[in-house]
């Protein structure tokens, strides 16, 4: 078992945790079965991500597990949206985040290590290669892809990830998110990149055309954030993608074409 020394766990507990993590969060509150982890994040009233997290339902409350640069701020605005409702929350410095084979899915991707919530004395080492799993994974992180208020939901993914319940009653930022998600076609997401020479910062280009920022790098592979608008006018136009002037490849992930092939239609149809 492997602690994950970026992270930093906070513990709600008490009558009306369910009921205050309904209101204020955008991943799915109700029928949740202790043990069971859900992705999600707290968003600002504009719908961009302030933190994103991974939330452990125990017998007696929630444990989220969020970057340590993060924690402070999430568990300030919690307490700020707790109001009057019956909700203990504080930062547990006695727990950690760890990768176990006893530990549950982790919710983002099953590409990636089994998660848990431990006392700090079960963990052992620190996990060395995560970046290089979580890029692998097609995950972006908070902390190294994108930091407070920069991003959209769906700008991460965190839609195809299970990480927003568009149908729930509400949640701080929603109305921005779900007309976001209603229009149809989506403006920017994160992609798989391969390529040499790849590196954080550097533009993805076509030709002349700016589609993107490389957002991570790790072990021959990247993220990247794009405009899949441009993208595919790349596609219709034929030109190859690169990177600091190199050949660069786009995963084509089925989502991913489906959005393409989305604005090539909508492009035609002008």
């Amino acid at each position: 078992m492997h602690r994950l020394p970026h992270r930093a766990i906070l513990r709600l507990t008490g009558p009306d945790t369910l009921a205050l993590l309904e209101r204020t969060v955008t991943h799915k509150v109700m029928d949740w079965p202790d043990g069971e982890a859900r992705y999600g994040a707290l968003l600002t009233p504009q719908g961009k991500i302030i933190a994103d997290y991974i939330a452990h339902r125990t017998t007696d409350g929630v444990l989220i597990d969020v970057h340590e640069d993060a924690a402070d701020d999430l568990l300030k605005r919690l307490k700020m949206f707790r109001l009057r409702s019956a909700v203990e929350i504080v930062r547990d410095e006695t727990l950690v985040s760890a990768v176990s084979d006893r530990g549950g899915p982790d919710p983002r991707s099953a590409k990636l290590p089994r998660r848990v919530v431990v006392a700090s004395g079960e963990a052992s080492a620190p996990l060395d290669g995560w970046d290089a799993l979580t890029i692998a994974a097609g995950v972006p992180e908070w902390g190294r892809d994108y930091r407070a208020a920069e991003v959209f939901p769906t700008d991460i993914n965190m839609d195809l990830m299970n990480g927003v319940d568009y149908k729930k009653g509400c949640f701080v930022g929603q109305e921005v998110a779900s007309r976001m998600k209603r229009k149809g076609l989506i403006r920017k997401r994160t992609v798989r990149l391969r390529g040499e020479g790849v590196s954080p910062g550097a533009e993805l280009r076509a030709g002349t055309l700016v589609l993107g920022e490389v957002t991570s790098a790790a072990a021959g592979e990247a993220l990247a954030l794009i405009r899949t608008d441009r993208f595919a006018k790349s596609i219709a136009d034929g030109l190859p993608v690169t990177v600091n002037d190199a050949p660069a490849e786009i995963e084509g992930a089925p989502w991913l074409i489906a959005e393409v092939n989305a604005h090539l239609e909508a492009k035609a149809d002008e």
